[in-house]
């Protein structure tokens, strides 16, 4: 861990982050501008950086439904550059320290890997055991209630650097309070907030099966009394360690052939299929795409792409009549 700082404000991983922020940017007004510049932005946010007189800046905030109303916190283009850069060169560092089942915005995760390693335990679990009870659970307000001083401690304890201690500094607390929704900065310091809590989980509580997607989890047992011993302990933990506290109407606990709902998809004993609300919104969006493209708003390599994007998502779970579907619509446009 030596020389971080040095790393991350090299002007090379400067230009790898601005590479990595420009994918899926293209076209942003903001973007273009600060492209039509690009070498003299860099080479001043690398002075700012070696200085010490960057500091992260203020935020565009505004609304979308996905389908829940969220708010998202829009950064500068240069402080956007600034936190892809941090992540490159320190999510190595801190994700040595996750467990396996940490399954949110990490290399070689995901959600598709999370919901299959999940059905993929429950039925090992489910040929031995003819009960199979799943605690499901959501923390209320995550982002907005994360503690920010508890944060920069976790960090701290890991990161000795006092150079690459006040840029984090500076992107943690460039909010009031939480962690705004819209830095990729955010996802990594959710991990690293949550981290103690999963060893807790497994170290302490012994729990075999555990698995954590941002701020849902799931434990698997074969007692009930035993995840609802858990769920006690659980919300103590949260409570004292991390001032969070469960959603109270997002914990349930579930035998394993009523189903699961897991990021989008709904688990039965050798099957799965996709959420209906899920399902819904993938069949809108493909509707609105194949109407842009009738309306040459899109050319037809967008159009395929997203098509076999929802085929990748598809090939998931039980939904071969659609995924038919989808192939012929490709085939005739």
């Amino acid at each position: 861990m030596h020389n971080l700082f040095d790393k991350i404000i090299s002007l090379e991983n400067l230009f790898l982050a601005w590479d990595a922020f420009y994918k899926g940017k293209k076209g942003k007004e903001d973007v273009e501008l600060f492209r039509m510049h690009l070498e003299d932005n860099i080479f001043s946010l690398h002075s700012q950086l070696l200085s010490g007189t960057w500091r992260h800046g203020g935020y565009e905030n505004f609304l979308i439904s996905d389908p829940k109303t969220r708010q998202i916190s829009k950064a500068s283009v240069g402080d956007r550059v600034a936190q892809h850069a941090v992540f490159r060169i320190l999510e190595p560092v801190f994700d040595k320290t996750f467990i396996f089942d940490s399954w949110s915005c990490r290399v070689g995760k995901g959600t598709h890997k999370s919901v299959l390693r999940l059905h993929q335990k429950l039925e090992q679990l489910s040929k031995t055991n003819l009960d199979v009870w799943i605690l499901k659970c959501d923390i209320r307000k995550f982002f907005e209630n994360v503690n920010q001083n508890i944060l920069f401690e976790q960090i701290q304890r890991k990161i000795k650097d006092e150079k690459t201690l006040c840029l984090l500094r500076s992107i943690i607390f460039s909010v009031p309070s939480g962690l705004p929704l819209g830095n990729l900065t955010s996802q990594l310091f959710a991990n690293i907030y949550f981290n103690c809590f999963d060893h807790f989980v497994k170290e302490r509580l012994k729990a075999d099966i555990y698995l954590r997607y941002s701020d849902d989890f799931v434990l698997v047992s074969t007692s009930k009394q035993e995840l609802e011993n858990s769920l006690l302990l659980i919300r103590n933990f949260l409570n004292k360690k991390l001032n969070l506290a469960l959603h109270p109407d997002k914990i349930s606990f579930r035998k394993y052939h009523w189903g699961i709902d897991w990021l989008g998809f709904v688990l039965y004993p050798n099957y799965r299929v996709m959420r209906r609300k899920t399902y819904s919104r993938m069949q809108n969006k493909i509707k609105s795409r194949v109407n842009d493209f009738l309306g040459n708003k899109i050319d037809y390599s967008e159009l395929r792409s997203t098509l076999a994007s929802y085929d990748g998502i598809l090939q998931h779970c039980s939904h071969s009549e659609t995924r038919k579907h989808l192939f012929c619509l490709s085939k005739c446009l």
